[in-house]
């Protein structure tokens, strides 16, 4: 996987090889930031208008001072990716921490923030969307302001690796057996033809496809239920199915080894997927979903 070469910094473009973090970032010592992950496809940034209202949200919640203001954020991310001449499918991550200063847990008196963004190539992940995935359960021991895109993502980490070393794709998380998110997607319950998920409060993500999943469904008149459901209910489940801007509208076939539905990608999902693709503006050539309805 490439990495381009030039990195957006609060000041210029840099070349990644010459980039120096500052000593005592607070992003390092405190995890004192936010972030975003922005997909592109074919060189054109998807939902960034939602990517740059969270980014903003997540910036006020915890009193940091984003170093640009909206239009010419916009603009500098138009530049990283002309920079790099970025023509196919990548995703941007961009990084905004309270700044550099002595280390000390009050903030820092008079300090700018300090910003870093970066593009690198990222292929659709077709395999996974074609034939599914599956997840493991973990307790959620996050704090209770996941709305908030900040980078203390140590619970996340170590759920995401409990679920690659029992071969799964995901780690679904539950606080007293309530269902809340997963460690890097948001997920959804499927009975009787209506889609559930966790609502959006405080205690999740509000995830930038989980935004377009819920006006997807209202356009193919799918009812979206922000309903919280259960760890008991998920082998009940005629489909379930995760999203981010990373996975997109990915089916789960099994949840601890126990088999969703008819173990395959069920219709609404592959309904989803079919929005998705059609509002990402991805080309029928990089569609797997035409191939797909011809072997299902």
């Amino acid at each position: 996987m490439a990495i381009y070469n030039h990195i957006l910094t609060e000041n210029d473009f840099v070349e990644q090889n010459t980039l120096k973090y500052p000593f005592e970032e607070r992003g390092l010592q405190f995890g004192d930031g936010i972030y975003e992950v922005i997909r592109v496809y074919k060189g054109n940034y998807y939902l960034i208008d939602e990517h740059v209202e969270r980014l903003y949200r997540s910036a006020a919640a915890v009193k940091i001072a984003v170093p640009y203001r909206k239009e010419d954020l916009y603009q500098r991310l138009d530049e990283l990716l002309k920079k790099n001449d970025v023509d196919g499918d990548a995703s941007v991550y961009l990084q905004i921490t309270r700044g550099s200063a002595p280390r000390d847990h009050a903030f820092p008196y008079q300090t700018n923030a300090n910003l870093y963004a970066y593009v690198k190539d990222l292929s659709r992940p077709l395999e996974f969307l074609r034939e599914g995935v599956t997840a493991i359960t973990q307790e959620d021991v996050r704090w209770d302001w996941c709305y908030i895109k900040s980078l203390n993502l140590l619970p996340n980490v170590l759920a995401k690796q409990a679920a690659k070393e029992s071969g799964s794709y995901e780690a679904i998380l539950h606080k007293n057996g309530e269902v809340t998110e997963c460690s890097s997607s948001n997920v959804y319950f499927v009975r009787d033809g209506k889609v559930y998920t966790h609502p959006a409060k405080k205690n999740i993500l509000h995830g930038c496809v989980r935004m377009r999943v819920e006006a997807f469904c209202k356009e193919e008149n799918i009812e979206f239920i922000e309903e919280a459901f259960r760890i008991e209910d998920l082998p009940n489940a005629e489909e379930l199915f995760l999203s981010s801007s990373t996975s997109e509208v990915m089916p789960l076939l099994k949840v601890d080894g126990q088999k969703i539905g008819d173990g395959r990608p069920g219709p609404i999902t592959r309904k989803l997927q079919q929005c998705y693709e059609k509002d990402a503006n991805i080309l029928a050539e990089d569609s797997f979903l035409k191939e797909q309805a011809a072997t299902e």
